[in-house]
Formats: structure tokens, sequence, C-alpha cells
């Protein structure tokens, strides 16, 4: 029985003929064939500065983990000064007990294993720091100072009363056989400036704070609330009665009159650093001869102590 023809599908055992498909229709992927490989995805070109900042970036962190390595390497092997002070000691106690030489300096300067501890202060002769200069005079009455008076080549010229602020300064013996050493250098300087260890500290700054420190070493010690007066006496006297207006300082000498009006010094029955630098700071300003009653006689009990007689004698 005759019927019509097909055309075959397969040629070749496996393989699929392909139909001629008209024109006109849109084409579907074949599903009988393997899809074609991925494509690989496209790179969008860096910006070559933008490298180079990368780059850049990341040298600028490699450095500072290597400088943050080095200085933690180097907080481990050096004692910062404030570590050597026992605040609880200070605070607990009202006591005045004396330094023992060379071992309550070692307490307080540190151990330089036989080195002599030398204090370095940078004053410009211009205002000289007075109470600096009743302060080593203390000093030299409880220890066996080696002093020394240099001019810095930042100043031109030293009037010949402040090279010799120290008196005449005759090394007789080897410089191991004193305890401390006090070298004041006559720099052009805004602000004194003190070290201890040249090496291992940052300077100490301000009229005020070197002060403080220079009068712990002669061992007094305080409690909390002696000292915060004492500090605040300091901080007036430095930031009022040196540096403020004339309002400013009138202000303060009723206060220091009220004060001297209960008590012998400004703070308590015995001298502190607050008399000392009140007391210079009255003959920087001049405002000595307008004081009221009670700080004429204050004034007159620290002239009658050496030290202050000897700055004095340097003013003339």
């Amino acid at each position: 029985m005759p019927m019509y023809k097909v055309r075959p599908l397969h040629g070749a055992p496996g393989a699929v003929l392909a139909e001629q498909l008209p024109a006109c229709m849109y084409r579907l992927p074949n599903l009988h064939r393997s899809p074609p490989p991925a494509a690989p995805p496209h790179q969008e070109e860096v910006d070559p500065s933008l490298q180079a900042l990368e780059s850049r970036q990341e040298e600028i962190l490699k450095r500072l983990y290597e400088l943050k390595s080095a200085v933690d390497g180097l907080s481990k092997m050096i004692q910062t000064p404030d570590a050597d002070f026992d605040v609880t000691n200070i605070i607990q106690t009202d006591e005045h007990s004396p330094l023992t030489a060379n071992a309550e300096l070692d307490s307080m300067l540190g151990k330089d294993y036989g080195a002599l501890k030398d204090i370095v202060i940078n004053a410009n002769p211009s205002l000289p720091p007075l109470s600096l200069l009743v302060l080593h005079s203390l000093l030299c009455e409880r220890y066996k100072i080696l002093s020394a008076v240099h001019t810095h080549s930042s100043v031109k010229s030293v009037p010949e009363n402040l090279l010799k602020c120290f008196g005449e300064q005759t090394k007789q013996q080897p410089r191991q056989e004193y305890q401390l050493g006090f070298t004041l250098i006559w720099k052009d300087v805004l602000k004194p400036q003190m070290k201890f260890s040249i090496q291992t500290m940052c300077p100490i700054e301000g009229e005020g704070n070197i002060a403080r420190f220079l009068f712990s070493l002669l061992g007094q010690k305080y409690n909390a609330v002696t000292s915060t007066l004492i500090d605040s006496w300091v901080d007036t006297a430095i930031f009022q009665l040196k540096e403020g207006s004339n309002k400013e300082k009138g202000a303060v000498l009723r206060s220091m009159n009220a004060a001297l009006g209960k008590t012998s010094w400004l703070v308590g029955n015995e001298l502190t650093v607050a008399d000392v630098v009140a007391w210079c700071a009255l003959q920087q300003t001049g405002s000595a001869n307008a004081a009221p009653a009670n700080v004429q006689k204050w004034m007159k009990s620290c002239e009658n102590l050496a030290p202050f007689n000897s700055v004095i004698k340097l003013l003339k």
C-alpha cells in the first residue's frame, strides 16, 4: 500500500540532522547539545593611579606597624620619670620625712649606676626664674651639689650677676664625690626647661612645674588636701600674680593677706614651694611695696632665710 515518505531524522548512529527552519522564526537553543563553555567574566581595567595609591597605603601601614613594634620595645626598656614616684605615699601621709642621701635620690631620679645625677635647666636671662635659684640654695643645704652656669650660643650677652648666680664655683673635688649636679644654661627659650635624664625623658617646662619637682627633692611629703592647696597657690602665683592683669594681682594680694592672717606661711606653719614661687613673683612684678600688712610681714620672714637673701643680692 503506497504511503508518503518522511525524511529520516538520524543519519549516522548518534548524529542529529540539522533542521532547516524558516528564517522568519526566532531560534531557541538546542536542548540536546552540551552547553558551550562560559565566557570568562569581564575584568574592568584598574586605573594605574589607583594601583599606585593602594601600594603607597600598604607601604605606609607596613612602616607604621614597624614603628609601633619599635616603640613597644623601647617602652619596655625605658622607665619614665613619673613611674619612679610613689603617689600613694604622698597622698596617705602628712609626715615631713627627710631624704636619706643617695638612696632617696635614686628613688626620685632613677639609678645611673655610679654616674652623677645632673639636673639641667634652660632659662632665658631676660626673665630669670628666681624661684629656681632659691630652690638651688635650699638643695645646697641638704646635698653636696656640683653647680655650673653656661651660656648658649642663642644668647648674645648675659649680665655678670646672672653668670655668677651660684656664686664663685671652684671645683676642688672629683665629680663622683658630689651627690647631685645642677647645671643652669642661659638660653633663648620661651619658658624654663628642665631635664635630669637627657636621653630618656621629655623636658619639664614652666617655672612652676620645675619648682614643684625641685622642692620634692627636699623630702617634704603632704596629704592630698595640703598638696592641692600648695599646687593652687603655685598656679595662682605664676598665672595671676606674675602674668595677670592689675585687677588679678590685686585679688591675689587680698587672698594672700587673708591666708597669712591665719597661718605664718601660705599653707600651714612651714615653708612650702608655694611661698618660694609667690615671693619670687612679687619680686619680679614689683608688687612688693604695695602688698598688705600680712603679706609684708610674710615677705620679711622669707627674706630672713639665707636662700631668699641671696636672690635679693642678685636683684641689686
